[in-house]
């Protein structure tokens, strides 16, 4: 059984390699012979799908692409599965090894356990321990969000999504529809940065307020994708960290560390409460929500009417 599948697995790629435009699935099942003994056109699709996802595992570069007739077809072009020699030193070695063994608490473990084999048949020196010389540093790239691993594939694999997505300021989630481009992780929180097709403009989805399943849409993207796409600074824009502006807070004593950790200025008020400074940019007003009763906004009044504003939309359900 072992060597069928790893026969078909070959086959498809060399079918695949050679082509030289996309092939559809009715054209691959004509190519494979394995395909054509598949009782049905469910079991086909069952068993190609598999060995599509097991090809990329691998890591052959399989493209989707669809044509005018709205047909998908698939090709792995020969220029983007050509690697060239790989050469690494015991440094570089090491910080590959970090890298994999920050996942190796996340879906992706399997993927980076992976990437380390294929370094060594690619010539990574036998006596070099990518993990021995740091085995003290253990770093780790939390991710809880069921979302995270179809978001991570529907941006490989250009494919667009539907999910239900609830704003800080919005008791009930709305449906985007979304053309995923990247996915960042900045201080504990992955987030994804997209096309929004309704809003027909580019935002960035934080993965935790992402509520029931991602569902994949099988036609391509209406907007080209950006060569550099910048979540972090988006984010860091979106959330006041580019503040050129100040805002006055009162923070309950003892909560709040965050506001803190920002504070270019703080007294103590007594009664168990303080007064900050804080930096003041877009976002600023959603975040201070997030603190609740802990928080009372003194200036600016434009901020205070904002986050009165959320805390009423909340409370109204």
């Amino acid at each position: 059984m072992a060597i069928a599948k790893a026969e078909r697995l070959m086959n498809l790629a060399l079918c695949l390699l050679g082509a030289r435009r996309p092939l559809s699935k009715r054209e691959l099942r004509g190519s494979v012979e394995a395909y054509l003994e598949a009782g049905s056109d469910d079991s086909f699709n069952r068993m190609f799908e598999r060995d599509k996802d097991d090809l990329r595992e691998l890591g052959l570069v399989i493209e989707t692409v669809e044509n005018l007739e709205g047909e998908v077809g698939y090709l792995a072009r020969p220029d983007s599965n050509r690697l060239p020699a790989i050469t690494l030193d015991a440094e570089e070695a090491a910080a590959l090894g970090l890298a994999a063994k920050v996942w190796q608490q996340a879906r992706l473990a399997g993927a980076a356990s992976g990437a380390l084999q294929k370094l060594r048949a690619a010539g990574l020196p036998e006596d070099v321990d990518p993990y021995g010389s740091h085995g003290a540093l253990e770093p780790r790239i939390p991710v809880h969000e069921a979302a995270f691993e179809p978001l991570m594939l529907a941006c490989r694999d250009r494919r667009p999504v539907v999910f239900d997505y609830r704003k800080a300021s919005a008791a009930r989630p709305e449906t985007r529809q979304v053309e995923p481009w990247a996915l960042e992780c900045w201080r504990g929180h992955w987030y994804l940065a997209g096309f929004d097709r309704e809003r027909g403009a580019e935002r960035v989805f934080r993965l935790s307020r992402i509520t029931g399943k991602v569902r994949a849409r099988g036609t391509g993207f209406t907007a080209p994708v950006p060569d550099v796409v910048t979540v972090r600074e988006t984010v860091r824009g979106w959330a006041g960290e580019t503040a050129d502006r100040s805002a006055l807070i009162r923070l309950r004593s003892g909560a709040g560390y965050p506001l803190r950790a920002k504070a270019t200025k703080v007294r103590e008020l007594g009664d168990g409460w303080d007064e900050l400074e804080i930096p003041y940019g877009h976002g600023l007003d959603a975040w201070l929500v997030e603190f609740g009763p802990d928080v009372v906004v003194l200036e600016p009044a434009e901020l205070r009417a904002d986050v009165v504003d959320r805390l009423r939309a909340v409370a109204k359900g």
